[in-house]
């Protein structure tokens, strides 16, 4: 029985282990090694990355996603900052061809205003609303209640 659990429990574990380059093999693809090839270029991929949108995940960065897009990105980053592009010009590419969604810090443009304002906007609605009903509560004339009333309302409290 306890072969029978250890084999089950190794079975499991080799998957982890699937994705992990293979030091020293020769037919690796040079793409399973990137951080061995340049540490300059993975040091600059992951700080861009970062500050990069998953496009599968959309919650998640581009450095911290493991969707297949987002390994293909970068991908297309790293052989971009391999031909000598700066970190601007990168950016510059994503946005032209996904858009300001690809970055979590969009531009401030009139594109993107009601994204940058919009919480202010709802702050100062829901303000509004807030000091038109306490204005309204303090303008309403209160009316003293009559013992006919009173007596009544202390009768249903005691029934109950």
């Amino acid at each position: 029985m306890k072969a029978f659990l250890l084999a089950m429990l190794l079975a499991f574990s080799l998957p982890a282990l699937a994705n992990q380059p293979v030091s020293g093999s020769s037919d690796a693809p040079k793409e399973a090694l990137p951080s061995a090839e340049d540490p300059v270029i993975e040091q600059r991929l992951v700080k861009l990355a970062e500050d990069l949108r998953c496009l599968v995940c959309q919650n998640e960065s581009l450095a911290g996603s493991h969707a297949e897009l987002a390994e293909d990105l970068r991908r297309e980053i790293r052989a971009q900052m391999k031909a000598g592009k700066d970190d601007e010009q990168v950016i510059a590419y994503l946005t032209e061809r996904y858009g300001d969604f690809v970055l979590y810090r969009p531009p401030f443009k009139p594109e993107t205003w009601l994204l940058w304002l919009g919480p202010l906007l709802f702050l100062g609605i829901g303000g509004g609303a807030w000091v038109m009903t306490l204005r309204r509560r303090r303008a309403a004339p209160v009316t003293p209640v009559d013992e006919k009333t009173r007596a009544a309302a202390a009768q249903l409290l005691e029934e109950k």
